[in-house]
């Protein structure tokens, strides 16, 4: 019992560190102040804030032991504690552009995969709005939808969509569309929808497109 308390304790103090550090203006200040002492009246010129608010995140960043300071006649300047503090930006700085690296490679690959689908054209769209043997799925949140949306089109967020599939009419082929031509959602559901064996085709200009070219527009308000 006593070890798990000091193992909880140590994971609160880590917790504490990892919370100083969730300020984009905070890493900002550690990266100029990692490049050497400075007053904080160049600090906050640096970082293009004010001095008062960068002396605030300067405190929090001495609570947490990240910073040091001392006075110097009328300036009080900042330096990088002791501690491996300059490897954890470092670590941060490639986790960082690791995500950023798989991030753009799932976008990549969604476009990449998109471009093998099906797309329906506008007009074929405008067509088959008076079809009822087609619905038009609306995957984006639920306040885009209610500020605008395509006529008749229902709308299960994308994230929802897998565990709502039974509110598709199982016999209608789908129309999916979302924000616009550079938005993945609804190449995915529609991906996602064919799986699962259901017909599907997405309208690749999206609502944005539609409502541009002054067609019919519904809203939830």
């Amino acid at each position: 019992m006593g070890e798990d308390h000091r193992q909880i304790q140590f994971l609160s103090e880590m917790a504490e560190l990892a919370r100083a550090l969730g300020s984009a203006q905070r890493l900002m200040l550690l990266q100029h102040i990692a490049q050497g002492e400075r007053p904080v009246e160049r600090l906050a010129e640096l970082s293009q804030m004010t001095i008062a608010n960068a002396s605030q995140h300067l405190q929090q960043l001495k609570r947490a032991n990240y910073v040091q300071s001392r006075r110097e006649g009328k300036n009080v300047l900042y330096r990088i504690a002791s501690g491996p503090i300059i490897e954890l930006l470092g670590v941060l700085t490639q986790l960082a552009e690791f995500n950023r690296t798989e991030i753009r490679a799932l976008v990549e690959d969604s476009f990449h995969q998109r471009d093998k689908l099906e797309g329906v054209l506008r007009q074929e769209l405008l067509e088959r709005l008076r079809d009822s043997s087609v619905t038009i799925l609306d995957v984006r949140p639920e306040d885009e939808f209610a500020s605008g949306h395509l006529p008749g089109a229902i709308n299960i967020p994308y994230e929802e969509l897998e565990e709502r599939l039974s509110e598709l009419p199982r016999d209608n082929e789908v129309f999916a569309y979302c924000r616009g031509s550079r938005c993945i959602l609804a190449p995915d559901a529609v991906t996602m929808l064919r799986a699962k064996g259901i017909q599907a085709r997405f309208f690749p200009d999206g609502f944005p497109s539609w409502k541009a070219a002054g067609l019919a527009v519904e809203t939830s308000h």
